[in-house]
């Protein structure tokens, strides 16, 4: 078992090993990425798609799902960042959903009433959620991001990664966000 004295001491090995000879990081994402992905153990994003340190900002929920909830904090975080413009590098801003393959979501499904409160939507319309299938959940969630978020500049894409064999799908590829 994981407890908190070896997670201090595991703290302890990472200031003295990389904190104190990496390059001061901004509180804006050097890559102008955010990613949001699963809770799910098995998919770390920052792992899974080889993200450096400072490079992506990650949002972690039950089935990396694009919730009200998540799109509440995807406008906190652009106001941080634009509190902030002077750090932010230019070019597009990228938005990556990732689903996997053997999510928790999918056993969720036996819980319709949990579900709807969770998308904050009616429960006859969970169908629509694709929560069974990561492929078309991930397109779901991608069409959502492009009818509720604006801006220029700014693209959504839609991976799935498989558990089984540690492989990256692009199924939505960068895709522009309808300015304003």
């Amino acid at each position: 078992m994981t407890d908190t004295d070896e997670l201090v001491r595991r703290n302890a090995d990472f200031v003295a090993a990389e904190f104190r000879t990496r390059p001061a990081l901004t509180i804006n994402p050097s890559g102008n990425m955010m990613v949001v992905g699963c809770v799910d153990p098995r998919v770390d994003p920052t792992r899974v798609l080889g993200l450096e340190p400072g490079e992506a900002a990650v949002i972690r929920n039950v089935g990396g799902r694009v919730t009200p909830a998540t799109l509440r904090t995807m406008t906190m975080l652009g106001k941080v960042g634009a509190a902030h413009r002077d750090g932010r590098p230019s070019g597009d801003w990228n938005l990556v959903l990732l689903h996997h393959t053997d999510c928790g979501m999918t056993d969720l499904a036996a819980f319709p009433e949990l579900l709807a409160d969770y998308f904050e939507i009616p429960e006859a319309d969970l169908a629509a959620k694709s929560v069974r299938d990561p492929y078309g959940s991930v397109r779901v969630d991608t069409d959502l991001v492009r009818r509720e978020i604006r801006g220029p500049d700014f693209l959504v894409s839609g991976l799935v990664y498989d558990v089984s064999t540690g492989a990256v799908e692009v199924t939505v590829p960068p895709t522009p966000v309808p300015a304003g």
